[in-house]
């Protein structure tokens, strides 16, 4: 009796986990398999991914040099090891792992490489002809969808010009005919077969905005909207009212497909000027924003409060000094010249105080190119202003104002963790400079980015030259 029961209980408990279930048990099929997860349409974060990879490098060794960090300090007859493509170690000494290389730079200087956060580089390339001008897509206030890295020649011998100056990261963007230009690219200054062969790994890309007299010019002498300031400030509050519609139903497809409500054909259709402009609305594209005037910038930053986003840089800003408490409660980098001015009607009121007096104020200053010349000397243009605001009475010491040309551009391309000054952890970026680094009389001996030597000044096989020079006179950093 007790074995027939031992059975039963056995019996029972096979048909209790059989893997058919109650189901089966109950009308002998097996229930429906489950649905597959829908499929949910999302628009591509990276579609033009950087290809970028850095030169092969050593660990190097650079002793007895003065050093101006970038982050505010100097160190006289310091020294810094670069290994694996990073800045190791930095201080009044160092060690010097067995084989390093040892550069000894006795009465030189060094710096991290130069960031100019605003250029057109490979954008207007040289020769500079009509068929090389590929950075205004003018062809409509909003253009908000092109974006200049498909229009960057990597051949530019331009690039290998601003090397030579020390620039070793450089932002190139659209040009200003348009209130909305398109995307902007941060890009290594390196030599590439393609443009994302150039590209910053993980940086943000940018929108490049203007207001101003460029775009009612350029639209105004076509009998078109927007000819006047205020037309300039409505069409831009249209376009991001449009842009947040545009992301307000990408958002409720998305939260509707992730909760199996939605099929992929009630996707939005994409737009692509909006999918950048909502890559604004979601921080994850930066706006670099060409105005010279305090009152308009005050206008954009009011618009940017009025429809969700954060305006990152105002590229030129003659007029920041006036509203340089406004810019820092907001945390707004200004990106300037050192003197330029009267060229037109709204730059009539800057000042070669300017840089000067925004820092003063505790902003983020910056000084920029947007020339293919002054890329090659930012480091003089960054006297010239340090020049204007001791005459003014501040005092500005050489190793603060290093940060105008490294560590704030790299804040307002959003890369300052990974480069912009001299600290542990952050790429090797550094140039070696022949003497004090704001003086007219000093250049770069060498250059190294992620840790290789990418120019040298003593070895012609390190001034590169792009493919369209061979062959050419006057080829590389020969002026």
């Amino acid at each position: 009796m007790r074995n027939l029961t031992l059975a039963a209980l056995l019996l029972t408990a096979a048909c209790a986990t059989h893997p058919a279930g109650p189901a089966a048990t109950a009308s002998g099929r097996s229930p429906p398999a489950a649905a597959a997860p829908r499929e949910v349409v999302s628009i591509p974060a990276d579609p033009y991914p950087s290809t970028y990879r850095p030169y092969p490098s050593v660990t190097t060794v650079i002793r007895n040099a003065n050093i101006y960090d970038g982050a505010g300090r100097k160190l006289l007859g310091g020294m810094v090891r670069l290994e694996n493509g990073k800045v190791a170690e930095i201080g009044q000494a160092v060690a010097i792992p067995a084989g390093a290389q040892v550069v000894d730079a006795a009465g030189k200087w060094v710096t991290p490489g130069i960031i100019d956060i605003h250029s057109h580089l490979g954008d207007y390339p040289s020769p500079g002809v009509e068929a090389l001008s590929d950075g205004n897509e003018a062809t409509g206030p909003n253009r908000s969808e092109v974006w200049a890295e498909h229009s960057i020649w990597p051949q530019d011998p331009q690039f290998t010009r601003a090397l030579a100056g020390g620039v070793t990261t450089l932002h190139i963007l659209p040009g200003s005919a348009n209130l909305f230009g398109g995307r902007g690219v941060t890009v290594r200054n390196v030599l590439g077969r393609t443009a994302q062969d150039m590209k910053f790994p993980g940086a943000k890309p940018s929108l490049k905005m203007a207001c101003g007299e460029n775009p009612k010019r350029v639209y105004g002498s076509k009998g078109q909207s927007p000819q006047t300031r205020m037309g300039n400030i409505a069409v831009d509050r249209q376009v991001w009212s449009d842009a947040v519609s545009y992301k307000r139903r990408w958002d409720d497809y998305t939260r509707r497909a992730n909760a199996g409500n939605a099929r992929p054909t009630e996707a939005p259709r994409r737009e692509l000027a909006n999918d950048t402009l909502m890559g604004v609305l979601n921080g994850d594209i930066l706006v670099e924003n060409h105005c010279y005037r305090a009152d308009e910038m005050a206008n954009v930053i009011a618009m940017s409060k009025e429809f969700g986003y954060h305006v990152t840089a105002f590229h030129h800003a003659v007029e920041a000094y006036k509203i340089a408490d406004l810019l820092k409660a907001n945390d707004i980098c200004a990106a300037v010249w050192a003197d330029w001015w009267g060229f037109k009607m709204e730059s009539y009121d800057g000042i070669r105080e300017n840089a000067a007096f925004v820092d003063a104020a505790g902003a983020c200053v910056a000084i920029h190119s947007d020339d293919a010349d002054g890329i090659q000397r930012l480091n003089q243009e960054a006297a010239k202003a340090i020049a204007a605001g001791r005459r003014a009475g501040l005092t500005i010491t050489p190793e603060h104002a290093w940060e105008w040309l490294s560590l704030n551009p790299a804040k307002g391309l959003g890369i300052d963790k990974e480069t912009g000054s001299l600290e542990p952890g952050k790429r090797a970026d550094v140039v070696l400079w022949n003497g004090e680094p704001f003086s007219v009389y000093s250049r770069p001996e060498k250059i190294w980015i992620d840790g290789a030597v990418m120019y040298d000044w003593s070895d012609p096989n390190k001034r590169p030259r792009t493919d369209f020079e061979l062959g050419q006179p006057g080829s590389g950093d020969v002026k």
